[in-house]
């Protein structure tokens, strides 16, 4: 079994390497939409992803329209504190792609548009404007896992 993040325009390095470290030990996918507001040299990066970036499966592509063409079928989760359906609300399957947008400006308008039927938000108080990003994938991601037992993981 395996889940997808993809990664629309990361801006910061140390996120994007804890997500990696977290798609590390959980056999998820990484998908980085350039560009990226960072190198993939860059030092934080891989300290954020310590020494497992060899188990990440990542791939890179130039346009998130370049993802929808690699998964035609796939069920993509749009994620924003805007949308009103709470990640918990779905029932998650093999497969799924869970979406973030950049730190600053979470996905554009038109990509949360075009999936309505699957934007989901994570509760929060009216204290801050948003979750970071590598916590808000590592929740989404566990409770898709959760949901179906842990596969493929100890414990």
């Amino acid at each position: 079994m395996a889940y997808h993040i993809v990664l629309v325009e990361p801006e910061i390095p140390a996120n994007t390497g804890n997500i990696a470290r977290t798609c590390a030990a959980t056999g998820a996918h990484l998908h980085l939409v350039r560009p990226l507001g960072f190198s993939t040299d860059d030092r934080y990066l891989k300290r954020a992803g310590l020494d497992y970036w060899y188990a990440v499966h990542l791939t890179y592509y130039d346009s998130f329209q370049e993802v929808k063409d690699r998964f035609p079928d796939g069920r993509f989760f749009v994620t924003s504190t805007r949308n009103s359906r709470r990640y918990s609300d779905f029932q998650y399957r093999d497969g799924d792609l869970f979406v973030f947008g950049k730190e600053t400006k979470g996905l554009p308008q038109e990509v949360l548009d075009a999936h309505a039927e699957t934007a989901i938000r994570i509760p929060m108080t009216d204290k801050v404007r948003s979750l970071n990003l590598a916590n808000s994938a590592a929740i989404v991601l566990f409770e898709a896992l959760r949901q179906n037992n842990f596969p493929g993981l100890e414990g």
